[in-house]
C-alpha cells in the first residue's frame, strides 16, 4: 500500500475517483466506507442544481432507471426513492401506462409487471451528490482533468491532474492514491494512461449498430399524455430500424426522441426532427408532435456503440478499477447505464466486505464485470443482429445464435401474453436473471404457443381486469 502517514502514526488510506457523475458518486459512497478519504476528481464545476452538464454528453436526452437500478439505489441510499417521488420524478408503469410498439405489434396494456422512473438525469443526479457529498470523507476536485497515472506496470499509486482553466502546457500535480477508480465515462482515456506506465491496457470488446438518436423537450397539448396514458414508445429492431417516442419528466412537459441507424441519423433541424417521426410506421407520435409546443431545440447523440473493456484478464495493474461507463458501455435506447452504474456499486460493497476472500484489485474487477454482463448481454445480444452492425463482438457463436431464435420467440409473444411479457420485462430492467425468461410457464408459451393476439391500433387506455 501506498498510503500517507497521518497524525499518531495512523497510515491513511485515499482513494481517488476520477468522474463525478452518477457511477463516480456511487463507487465513491461505497469506497468511504473502506478508505480514510475519497477524493472525487471532476472535469466540470459541478452545477448549484438539478442542471445538464457538459461532461455528460447525454445529459439531455432520456434517462430512465430500471427496476433493478431502483432496488441498487436503494440499498446503497436508504430512502433514495421516495426523495426522488417527491422531487416529482414520473414512476411509469409497464405496460399499463404507455403506449408500446415493437417489431410491428402494440402491446397489450395489462397491469403494470414493473415500474421505471422517467425523470431527467440532472434531476437524478443531483439528487445523488447532495446525499453523497455531504459525507465529509469525500472531498472533491473540479475542473480536472486527469491526464495520465503515477505508478508502474505493477501498480497504480495515483493520479496526474492539469486545471482545465490554467495553461495546457504546464507540468501536472500529483495526488497520490491507494486505489485509483475510473468513472469517466464512455470517453474514458485510461487505456493511454495504462500505456504510459508500462502497463497493459484492457482488451476492448466492441459492438456498433450507428445508431444515433436526437431529442428535444415539448409541452403536450392537455388532454393528451396527462391521464392514464403517460407516454408514447417505439421500439427499433430489424424490421423497424427507426425508433422514438415520447416520455414523461418531471416538470410536466416530456422529452422526445426519434433514432436511427447509420446513414439515417435524424437531425438536429426544427421542422426536420418533427417530419422525421413520420418514419416510425404510424402516425401516433407525429399527430402528438403537431399540437405540441417545443420548449427547446433538438440535441443529437451519435455515440452508441456496446463497449465491454476486460480489465478482469490477467496481466494489468493492481490498484487500479474501472466501473460504470468506464468499464462497460452500453447502446443508451436500452437505457440501462444509470442501473448498471448503481449495480457496479453494490457489486463493489459486496466484493470488499466479502469475509471469504481477499478484495484484490482482479477479482473486484471480476465482481464489477458480473454485474454488468445481463445489460452486456441483452444490448448486445439485440444490436447483435440489427442491419449494419459491425465490431469484434458481432458474432457471438453457436450457442447466442441458439438463444437469439428463443429470445424471438419470446419477443413476438411478450406484447399479447402476460406472462411471456412479465418475464420480458423483469429480465430487460435487470430485475431477474435470464434465466427467469426459461421458467415452465414461459418456456410452454414460447415454445408450443402461436403469438397472441394484440390490439390492431394503438391502445388508448389500460386493459380493465375481468372486463
Amino acid at each position: 500500500m501506498n498510503s500517507a502517514e497521518g497524525a499518531g502514526g495512523h497510515r491513511e488510506r485515499h482513494v481517488v475517483v476520477v468522474g463525478g457523475s452518477l457511477a463516480g458518486l456511487l463507487a465513491a459512497h461505497v469506497l468511504a466506507g473502506y478508505a480514510d478519504r475519497v477524493t472525487v476528481v471532476e472535469r466540470d464545476r459541478f452545477p448549484g442544481g438539478a442542471a445538464p452538464r457538459s461532461g455528460v454528453p447525454q445529459g439531455r436526452h432520456p434517462h430512465v432507471l430500471l427496476e433493478g437500478g431502483q432496488a441498487a439505489m436503494e440499498a446503497l441510499l436508504p430512502g433514495f426513492l421516495a426523495e426522488l417521488r417527491k422531487a416529482g420524478a414520473p414512476w411509469v408503469g409497464m405496460p399499463s401506462d404507455l403506449v408500446l410498439w415493437q417489431a410491428g405489434r402494440w402491446f397489450r396494456r395489462v397491469r403494470a409487471s414493473t415500474h421505471i422512473y422517467t425523470g431527467s438525469r440532472a434531476q437524478l443526479e443531483e439528487l445523488v451528490r447532495r446525499r453523497i457529498l455531504a459525507n465529509p470523507l469525500i472531498g472533491t476536485v473540479e475542473g480536472a482533468d486527469v491526464v495520465g497515472l503515477l505508478g508502474d506496470a505493477s501498480r497504480v499509486r495515483g493520479v496526474l491532474l492539469r486545471d482545465r482553466s490554467g495553461d495546457a502546457r504546464t507540468e501536472p500535480r500529483t495526488l497520490k492514491a491507494d486505489l485509483v477508480v475510473d468513472a469517466s465515462g464512455a470517453g474514458t482515456k485510461a487505456s493511454h494512461w495504462l500505456t504510459a506506465i508500462g502497463a497493459a491496457a484492457p482488451h476492448e470488446e466492441t459492438l456498433d449498430t450507428g445508431l444515433a438518436y436526437a431529442s428535444r423537450v415539448y409541452r403536450g397539448p392537455r388532454g393528451a399524455l396527462d391521464g392514464p396514458t403517460v407516454g408514447y414508445y417505439v421500439y427499433p429492431g430489424p424490421s423497424q430500424p427507426h425508433g422514438g417516442g415520447a416520455l414523461p419528466l418531471e416538470d410536466g412537459t416530456h422529452l422526445v426522441i426519434v433514432s436511427g441507424l447509420r446513414g439515417n441519423e435524424p437531425p438536429t433541424d426544427d421542422a426536420e426532427f418533427v417530419t422525421y417521426a413520420k418514419r416510425l410506421g404510424h402516425p401516433l407520435l407525429d399527430h402528438w408532435l403537431d399540437k405540441a409546443e417545443p420548449l427547446s431545440p433538438p440535441f443529437g447523440y451519435r455515440r452508441t456503440a456496446n463497449v465491454r473493456r476486460r480489465y478482469d484478464l490477467p496481466g494489468l495493474p493492481a490498484g487500479f478499477l474501472a466501473i460504470g461507463d468506464a468499464l462497460c458501455t452500453f447502446n443508451p435506447i436500452y437505457g440501462q447505464g444509470m442501473a448498471v452504474a448503481a449495480m457496479n456499486a453494490v457489486a463493489l460493497g459486496d466484493a470488499l466486505a466479502d469475509p471469504r476472500r481477499t478484495p484484490t484489485t482482479r477479482r473486484v474487477q471480476r465482481a464489477l464485470l458480473s454485474a454488468s454482463r445481463q445489460a452486456w448481454d441483452i444490448s448486445a445480444g439485440a444490436d447483435r443482429s440489427m442491419p449494419g452492425a459491425v465490431g469484434n463482438a458481432l458474432d457471438g457463436g453457436s450457442a447466442d445464435r441458439v438463444a437469439d431464435w428463443y429470445l424471438r420467440r419470446v419477443q413476438e409473444r411478450a406484447p399479447g401474453d402476460p406472462v411471456v411479457g412479465d418475464a420480458f420485462r423483469a429480465v430487460l430492467m435487470l430485475a431477474r436473471p435470464v434465466s427467469a425468461l426459461f421458467a415452465p410457464p414461459v418456456a410452454r408459451a414460447v415454445l408450443f404457443t402461436r403469438p397472441a393476439s394484440t390490439p390492431t391500433e394503438p391502445p388508448a387506455a389500460p386493459e380493465v381486469p375481468g372486463a
